[in-house]
């Protein structure tokens, strides 16, 4: 059910494991029934009341907020039933969001990919050896792990109450790095730099290498060396380059580098308070 990125490309890699895909809900938007059509050229595109009735596993691909409407909307029209396996790819959601199915005795399971999706039969390959969370009732563990196996990706179970959480470390991870990088391409493209993300690129790759493998304690730069001049001096040159809004981040995260230097032992108390006063004064 859904015909964005995500529902559409699950239905692909469970159809290469041997199910069958046999309906998709329709879309108003006919980029999105193309995006069916060319993946799941099979599959009848209709109505979700009749998605629901004519499928044992149901994939309930829409906006995060509008999974519980969904699906309690169709709870109305009795067409969930016992047994019948609901599931959600939503990071932030659990199986609460699948209440109104549950109610009706069907199996609700959360599976969320760790990974980014465009839409294409590419995705079915970035799956492999993917994570994936897990979340589900205890009838529903087996299932959901045997799921996810067998579309080539690893399972990890994630509690139900653990899942805001878990979906905004990954948020915080992967889409603020976009930001953080994007605005530091913009910031070398300013002064003067050709192909900044290509300049940039080898040391992006291993401060992420670094960051992955030691944590914190792989931090080098200003901050480290407690060196509060350069620190200044890069605020100042932001916001005359005209990017205060990346001063303004640059300064955030300068604050949260400072915290987390001092809490695995590279700079000081008295360090960590001083760049601390130094970025509150500069706001």
């Amino acid at each position: 059910m859904g015909a964005g990125r995500v529902g559409p490309t699950l239905g692909l890699a469970l159809q290469r494991a041997g199910h069958s895909v046999v309906a998709v809900t329709r879309s108003r938007s006919e980029e999105r029934n193309d995006r069916v059509a060319a993946l799941l050229p099979n599959a009848r595109v209709t109505d979700a009341d009749q998605v629901v009735a004519a499928s044992d596993l149901v994939i309930v691909a829409v906006p995060d907020d509008q999974i519980a409407p969904v699906v309690d909307g169709l709870a109305k029209l009795e067409v969930w039933r016992a047994n019948q396996i609901v599931v959600h790819p939503c990071g932030a959601h659990g199986v609460a969001a699948l209440s109104g199915a549950s109610a009706a005795g069907a199996i609700p399971i959360a599976l969320h990919p760790a990974m980014t999706f465009t839409g294409t039969s590419l995705d079915v390959d970035r799956l492999v050896n993917c994570p994936v969370a897990v979340t589900a009732p205890a009838v529903g563990i087996a299932i959901g792990q045997a799921l996810v196996m067998e579309m080539g990706a690893t399972p990890y179970v994630v509690e139900e109450e653990d899942r805001a959480v878990y979906h905004a470390a990954l948020a915080h991870g992967a889409n603020y790095l976009v930001t953080i990088v994007s605005q530091a391409v913009t910031a070398l493209s300013k002064a003067g730099i050709d192909e900044p993300a290509e300049y940039i690129q080898p040391l992006l790759n291993a401060a992420l290498e670094r960051a992955l493998s030691e944590g914190a304690v792989g931090l080098t730069g200003p901050v480290v060396r407690g060196d509060m001049g350069t620190i200044s001096a890069h605020v100042d040159a932001l916001r005359n380059a005209g990017l205060a809004s990346v001063a303004r981040t640059y300064m955030d995260m300068a604050e949260a580098t400072a915290q987390e230097a001092n809490e695995v032992g590279l700079i000081d108390d008295a360090t960590a308070e001083a760049i601390h006063a130094e970025l509150l004064y500069r706001r």
